[in-house]
């Protein structure tokens, strides 16, 4: 059955409707995620934030994203794709809503809030991407995978375009228009059905028919049946499992931290730095982060074609390289101009192009290296693990800087080239991994890959023998 789908050249109107869910859930729920940005320029005087304050109101989501990418990761495989993708969607949106009720100069609410927003987004970003791919012919994997991740940036940047229209008094209605997401919830119970991957592996085989033949605008019926032994044993999803494959965890894990801590500790920042380093008000440094998420949204559509015209492994070599290299630039020239504007600016401007453009391949390819029983557990502990990226890239540029010092736009900066040295060699690190490490997924479908990886545990699993 899946071998028909593999031989398909072109995408279905009901496959494309799949794509569709995935790529609006994508750009809502990072919209809420990064609000918090946003927000922060216009807090950062009225409430005397200091570094420390405001590094633990941006990094509280990431912790939650953390537990959610676990917890939604793992349930994912076990109760199915869909059930979760709704979940984390109310998740996200409700908490987001709650954000509206923060009292002036609350900043620990603000925290709590936020890491419940982490929670479901941290969850929806690690169901989304397998819900799509399982659907999806191999030829077109890789793209399709980096297409959802495109729109990222258009939710960073809708989030840009409204804070530079909104008062100072009104950032509360930022958080008011984040509860949006939630009618997404309507749109995936119309589109969306379960993955038949998911379905013939509980043994539920005349659904997965069923639920394929959809996708693929075909009756069930013209489709074979698949049995036990096309679909394999049914293999229910252990956490400890994900420890028989090390380098799926080298790659995934590691891949997802470097780049994870690099783009959160530039996006998070990069309002409130613009406020404090060029003199801007919080609504012009909104306007400069459009021309970041621009380039982002570029780079990831570049990406997309990277994976599949370069592979996995050489494109996110490029991605570390690339936003390394011009993160450290960018941080020696804070201070300076370039065609008459900051090239501070400029430069994270064109760095973005790697930075976020290479999430194309980070969160496609963190599901890629897994088995199919593991793919969300897989991709949700990556995400999850990366996830500490979002703590320590916010935090570790406040430390650097100076955590007791107040955000006022007098406060010298010395220790800013030292702070995206920091960042820009997270970068290196995971371009470093996929190049060296990574394991190679294009042009291959979801059971030659589970086969490559069985055969590489049992052969591992046979040399432990030997040596015992």
């Amino acid at each position: 059955m899946f071998e028909l789908l593999d031989r398909r050249t072109n995408l279905t109107g009901n496959q494309i409707r799949i794509l569709t869910a995935a790529i609006i859930g994508d750009a809502l729920e990072f919209f809420d995620y990064f609000l918090i940005a946003f927000v922060l320029a216009f807090l950062i005087g009225p409430w005397k934030l200091t570094f420390g304050q405001s590094a633990i109101v941006l990094l509280s989501s990431g912790v939650g994203a953390i537990i959610g990418a676990y917890v939604w990761g793992w349930l994912a495989d076990r109760i199915g794709r869909r059930k979760v993708f709704i979940g984390t969607v109310l998740n996200f949106s409700i908490a987001t809503g709650l954000l509206y009720f923060t009292p002036d100069n609350g900043w620990v609410y603000l925290a709590i809030m936020r890491f419940f927003v982490g929670t479901g987004v941290g969850g929806l970003y690690c169901v989304d991407l397998p819900l799509v791919q399982e659907f999806m012919p191999s030829s077109k994997r890789g793209w399709v995978g980096g297409i959802v991740t495109c729109v990222i940036p258009l939710g960073v940047g809708l989030g840009a375009v409204i804070g530079a229209q909104v008062g100072a008094g009104e950032w509360r209605l930022l958080f008011a228009i984040g509860v949006l997401p939630a009618l997404l919830v309507l749109l995936v119970r119309l589109w969306v059905p379960e993955s038949p991957r998911w379905l013939c592996r509980q043994g539920r085989y005349e659904e997965a028919r069923k639920s394929l033949a959809w996708a693929l605008q075909m009756e069930p019926s013209a489709l074979p049946l698949p049995t036990a032994a096309d679909a394999g044993p049914i293999i229910r999803s252990n956490w400890l499992d994900l420890f028989k494959y090390p380098r799926s965890l080298i790659v995934s894990w590691l891949g997802n931290a470097g780049a994870q801590t690099g783009v959160y500790g530039i996006t998070l920042w990069a309002p409130s730095l613009f406020v404090l380093l060029l003199k801007v008000t919080p609504q012009e440094a909104s306007k400069m982060m459009i021309l970041l998420t621009v380039c982002g949204f570029i780079g990831r559509l570049s990406f997309s074609y990277f994976s599949e015209l370069m592979g996995r492994r050489k494109a996110g070599g490029l991605l570390g390289l690339g936003a390394g290299v011009l993160t450290i630039v960018a941080g020696q020239y804070y201070d300076a101009t370039l065609f008459g504007v900051s090239a501070f600016w400029l430069i994270l401007a064109v760095a973005f192009f790697f930075a976020d453009g290479g999430f194309a391949i980070v969160g496609p390819y963190a599901a890629e290296v897994w088995p199919s029983h593991l793919r969300t557990s897989g991709m949700g502990s990556a995400y999850g693990f990366g996830g500490i990226g979002k703590i320590i890239g916010p935090l570790g540029l406040a430390l650097i800087v100076g955590s007791n010092n107040y955000l006022k736009p007098d406060v010298p900066l010395p220790q800013i080239p030292m702070a995206f040295v920091y960042l820009g060699c997270w970068f290196l690190m995971a371009g470093c991994v996929y190049y060296f490490f990574g394991i190679e997924t294009r042009g291959k479908s979801i059971e030659e890959i589970d086969r490559e990886l069985a055969v590489t545990t049992d052969l591992a699993t046979t040399a432990r023998v030997r040596q015992a």
